[in-house]
Order: C-alpha cells, then structure tokens, then sequence
C-alpha cells in the first residue's frame, strides 16, 4: 500500500483534500493522503505563480529513495502560469481539453519520476461545487441559490464551465455572492454536495481519484461505484 502526496495550490485545496478526499480513499485502504502547498520561498506556502516553484516543491518530495508513496498535483487551468513546461506549444491545441492534457504530458516528462503524475483541474476547483445546488441552498441566501442553480442547469458537466475572465466558476461565485468565502465555505459547501455526487458529475475528476487508487493499490477500481 503506497502513500501519496498532493500538490495544492492553496488551503482551499488542501482543506478539501483532508475533509473530503481523504476520508474517501480510506475506503480503498489508502490511509496516508497528505496534501502539501506549493513552496514559494524558505517561509512562503501557496499559490501557483511560477511553474518553478511546483517544480521545486515535487522534486523535494521526490528526493527519498524509496518507491512507496506516489506524488500528484491538483492544480487550476484557470490562469495556469505561462511558465509551465511547453506552454505556448500546449496552448495552441484546440480545445481545453487537449490543453490540460498536453500541459500534464509536458509536466510529466519534465519531472521525469515513474512516482509522480500530474493532474490539472478543468477548470478549477470551484467548478466541482457546481456539482449540485443543495450546497449553496444551504450557504447562500435564497436568490443567490437560485443564480447558481441556473448556472448548474446551462452544464450538464460543471467541469466544462467558462474559463474566460468573467465566465470562470470562482469569478462567478463571487457576481452571485461578493463576499464569498473561498476557503470557508467552499469547503463547507463541498461537504454539504458529498463526495459521491462530485465524482458522478465531474468525470475528469474521478478519472483522477481512479488513478490515485490503481496507482496506490493496484487495483483499477471506479471510486464512485
């Protein structure tokens, strides 16, 4: 049984990797899900500015000889650094989908490490809030519930909400809600949805949570069964 570490961009992430992911895995007897923030500097934590400091970060945990434990990001295209390996070469693909994957292909080869694979979310992690509207019925006023739940009936698939500036899951949590609470009540939102209905609604996402139990146990095992 391995242990894996995941890469996060802020305490956003990394609180839902605690409350939420991890409590999952443990139904596949994974049991060491450890999420670290990106590093900065020698004190800096979070935020995904610069490729380099990803870079740094994963190779650090990559620096032990041993082979039991994997390493993967999680991580937004929404505003992704043009300092990402290939960038400019990935970004000429066209649509977002063929983005993100040649992005991680590009990141993957960079790394080098049969430990370690990345993963970006589509578009970011907001979007998997849009995964059903009892979430924000149960943090948001009436009328801002009844915004969102318009947004949840345009996608069939939260994932594939607007990345443009104005049109991204966060940018439009915040039009519906100015002082929404990303840390706080994202994740208390993300509770309120479930696990089980994330993984149903956002296909890219369980495709990653596949992963990390095949990789972690060699089993190859759809998680939300």
């Amino acid at each position: 049984m391995k242990r894996i570490y995941i890469v996060v961009e802020g305490q956003t992430e990394q609180e839902f990797v605690n409350s939420m992911m991890a409590p999952y895995l443990r139904n596949f007897a994974i049991y060491s899900v450890t999420p670290v923030l990106i590093r900065t500097s020698r004190s800096g934590r979070g935020g995904m500015i610069n490729y380099q400091h990803l870079h740094n970060t994963v190779r650090m945990l990559l620096q032990s000889s041993q082979s039991d434990f994997i390493v993967t990001t999680f991580i937004d295209f929404f505003r992704i650094p043009d300092t990402m390996p290939k960038y400019h070469e990935c970004m000429k693909k066209p649509d977002d989908m063929q983005r993100i994957e040649a992005l991680e292909k590009a990141m993957d080869e960079n790394i080098s490490d049969n430990r370690f694979f990345s993963y970006i979310q589509l578009h970011e992690f907001e979007a998997l809030l849009f995964s059903d509207n009892k979430g924000f019925e149960s943090y948001f006023s009436r009328n801002e519930a009844r915004q969102t739940s318009a947004i949840i009936t345009a996608y069939e698939n939260p994932e594939d909400i607007n990345s443009s500036p104005e049109g991204a899951p966060s940018k439009r949590l915040l039009s519906i809600k100015p002082d929404y609470n990303k840390v706080l009540e994202g994740n208390l939102i993300a509770l309120e949805i479930g696990i089980h209905v994330i993984l149903e609604k956002c296909p890219r996402f369980a495709e990653w949570m596949n992963e990390i139990v095949k990789l972690c146990t060699d089993q190859d095992v759809t998680v939300h069964d």
